[in-house]
């Protein structure tokens, strides 16, 4: 029986048109997810950096002076390259001039050890680009922006009409002196494990810190990779640029970048654009648990609520709490293809596992559609879909993010103040990530940070803030925290998407005019009213059999 699509419901056919479009959908689907480091694929050092800001050049503002192969802005020369994962996901890379600039490893100390930040500019498609420069603050944390971005570029496309993109790898991450560990240690306390057993256990976990924080010694002291130096950072590439102003466009984590740098800088900052936004006293983790089992029960409620859905699944949330508590009882050990090298595997899935999975499908309206297939498979001993689709997203994130640098701002900015709440016990994510990130932060340096850190974000320049409507990470009433708070802010809910919304529908478009009118209350948004649930999965082939 075919499901007559909803208003705004899109109808995907089958999982090879899903799978299109994982590369954009787990660009910047993290927020806290790894508290550790995790490996990431040995890069080359890019081969279009510069030695730094070369001195005795006059040229400011936007006076650009470009030949073939560089580009020169402020005092920053800048050589023509390509950013982008460049790891066969099928995301192409993006056209851009990259540089290197040196800044110190702690600001109170600029004597000491400096650190490379890897710059990217992509350039306005305008033959003069306005002076005012867009800022992509990546998510995570542990997001590097140079590699990310290129997921994301058709979302910038309107900002390049006027606007030049400017791409910085926040110090901890991609070409920005990483901190990341080899495989061998790597502990993924947000994600699904590779192998289940002593693999979680506190003494093995500890363990790992401590050899991975021996091998980042030489090159890295992990308490400055915060934050609070990452905006020091980018004000010093804006004033090395010659002093433009910024539009600041975070994504997940990144707002809180963004907002942390619209306090300290107030005026460097021409707007504000905050998508999937943490409020700015939020504690990382904290609400976790809540928000997940919130949109689980909202998108498993739909099928219930739908006669070929409940049909043919029943109630899939009943079915995810039968998984669940067989996998407490018995881990189960299964074998399946490799959805990229087509390799027998072996994985062992436990329930933290289970619960990190179905995280992972919430975070978008196309993986969400998959929820009540995938579960029922498991809950008939049929795990293979549930974990190879999975894999594409876990393998991809894997390797985008830098648990060190995730570690370290989790730590410093929200350790002190994380605690486990007994309510979440009874939820589908429990308290797991708590008490793994508490146990990781008895040992990962981390220095307090300033005493207003946590105050509310308050500005006078203009902000638009995005959220969908079924966020299981950043839900709407965050965005609605913020916005009621600003004398020129707007909230902007996409109905029926999830986490990291600003590619979705005429998105774009309301972004690209609200950056270049600044005001947001004369964003016309009956444009995002055609978006909507993705029509669920009756099986592996779409939503009809």
């Amino acid at each position: 029986m075919k499901v007559p699509p909803t208003k705004g419901t899109r109808r995907p056919r089958c999982a090879n048109a899903w799978t299109a479009q994982l590369p954009a959908a787990t660009a910047l689907i993290a927020l806290a997810l790894t508290l550790v480091p995790v490996a990431r694929a040995n890069e080359a050092p890019p081969a279009d950096v510069s030695a730094g800001p070369p001195a005795d050049v006059s040229a400011g503002g936007h006076s650009a002076v470009a030949a073939a192969e560089t580009l020169q802005l402020g005092r920053l020369e800048f050589k023509a390259c390509e950013v982008g994962a460049q790891r066969g996901n099928g995301v192409p890379t993006q056209a851009a001039f990259c540089a290197t600039f040196a800044v110190p490893e702690n600001w109170e100390e600029p004597a000491g050890r400096h650190i490379g930040l890897r710059v990217a500019l992509v350039r306005s498609m305008a033959a003069e680009a306005d002076r005012d420069i867009v800022v992509f603050l990546d998510g995570g944390p542990g997001g590097a922006a140079t590699e990310d971005y290129p997921a994301l570029a058709a979302a910038f496309s309107p900002l390049r009409n006027h606007h030049h993109i400017l791409l910085i790898d926040q110090r901890g991450t991609g070409a920005s002196n990483p901190l990341a560990c080899g495989d061998e240690l790597a502990l993924d306390v947000d994600k699904p494990s590779r192998s289940a057993g002593t693999r979680s256990e506190p003494a093995a976990q500890l363990a790992r810190i401590r050899r991975c924080l021996a091998a980042l010694a030489p090159k890295a002291a992990p308490q400055f990779y915060t934050t609070s130096e990452a905006v020091r950072d980018l004000e010093s590439v804006r004033q090395a640029l010659g002093d433009p102003p910024l539009d600041l466009v975070g994504v997940s984590y990144g707002t809180r970048v963004a907002q942390q740098y619209a306090l300290r800088y107030p005026q460097s900052v021409r707007s504000v654009v905050l998508d999937s936004a943490v409020p700015n006293r939020l504690v990382l983790l904290s609400e976790h648990a809540r928000n997940l089992e919130d949109v689980v029960r909202l998108r498993l409620a739909r099928c219930r609520a739908d006669t070929a859905c409940s049909g043919r699944f029943g109630d899939p949330y009943a079915s995810l709490r039968v998984v669940l508590e067989r996998l407490r009882q018995h881990p189960q050990a299964i074998d399946l293809r490799d959805p990229q090298s087509f390799a027998l595997v072996r994985r062992t899935l436990g329930p933290d596992d289970l619960a990190a999975l179905v995280r992972f499908y919430t975070y978008s309206a196309s993986t969400s559609a998959l929820l009540p297939y995938v579960i029922t498979e498991a809950r008939d001993g049929r795990y293979g879909p549930l974990l190879g689709q999975a894999q594409l997203v876990v393998g991809d994130l894997a390797e985008r993010l830098d648990g060190g640098m995730s570690a370290s701002v989790l730590c410093a900015e929200d350790g002190d103040l994380l605690r486990q709440r007994p309510e979440d016990e009874g939820t589908l994510l429990g308290s797991g990530p708590v008490r793994a990130a508490l146990l990781a932060c008895k040992v990962w340096p981390h220095r307090a940070q300033p005493a207003d850190f946590h105050q509310a974000f308050h500005t006078s320049v203009p902000v638009l803030v995005l959220a969908g409507e079924l966020d299981p990470v950043t839900p709407p009433r965050y965005g609605t925290e913020i916005v009621d708070a600003l004398p020129r802010a707007r909230l902007l809910i996409a109905p029926g998407q999830g986490h990291a919304v600003i590619g979705a529908g005429c998105m774009p478009k309301l972004v690209g005019d609200f950056v270049q009118q600044l005001e947001p209350a004369r964003l016309d948004d009956h444009c995002l009213q055609i978006l909507g649930e993705t029509a669920i999965f009756l099986d592996a082939n779409g939503s009809a059999p």
